[in-house]
């Protein structure tokens, strides 16, 4: 409590902001600084560690893996528009040999963050805003780009990622890499004749036999 030309004054509260530990990721982006402004602009490129599970069971973008953000956001009468690139290394396994495959991945983002109360005034409107697909919606002055990335990147990932064009894959009877062995081959034996052989195998003729 202060004073003023003697008389008490009463401190204003303080707020606190709480904010969660997923709202601290580093994908998630503060647009307070740009403002509500239309046209403002603001720059954010930045070296971040990569999500969990960012990919497909075959090949994804390491989680702790260096991710380069350049983004620009940019204040428009619905929200902020978060526009740029995201690039990264994927590392997977050849769907032939079983190999370890490297892939570098760069993706375009370019998604609408909706402010809270346009969002909910075209939800009671019954209007949809532009692109609605591809409008997401600020929580607060934060706009978590994670979903929109694990969106770009799945569907720029190969469906099934190959270590090289022309590779061979596995060998069908015993599993060897034939990249490492291009001569590899089988004897080839018609298992019609798999029972005619071996009444033929000198091998199993007894030594009495062979004594007469």
């Amino acid at each position: 409590m202060t004073t003023v030309r003697g008389r008490p004054r009463l401190r204003a509260p303080i707020l606190e902001r709480t904010i969660t530990a997923e709202k601290t990721s580093p994908l998630v982006l503060d647009t307070h600084e740009l403002g509500r402004r239309p046209g403002s602009m603001l720059t954010v490129r930045r070296t971040v560690p990569a999500p969990a599970d960012l990919g497909t069971a075959v090949i994804g973008i390491p989680e702790g893996s260096e991710l380069e953000l350049d983004l620009r956001l940019e204040a428009v009468m619905e929200g902020v528009l978060v526009s740029g690139t995201v690039t990264g290394r994927a590392v997977g396994e050849c769907v032939r040999c079983l190999d370890t495959v490297h892939e570098d991945v760069s993706v375009e983002l370019g998604e609408l963050f909706a402010y809270p109360e346009r969002a909910k005034a075209a939800e009671e409107s019954g209007d949809d805003l532009e692109d609605a697909e591809d409008v997401y919606e600020l929580d607060g002055d934060l706009a978590d780009i994670e979903p929109a990335l694990r969106d770009s990147v799945v569907t720029a990932l190969p469906f099934s990622p190959v270590c090289r064009a022309d590779c061979p894959g596995l060998c069908s009877e015993c599993g060897a890499r034939l990249a490492d062995d291009p001569g590899h081959t089988h004897e080839l034996v018609d298992p019609r004749w798999s029972a005619l052989e071996s009444m033929f195998d000198t091998s199993n003729v007894s030594d009495e036999t062979k004594e007469s």
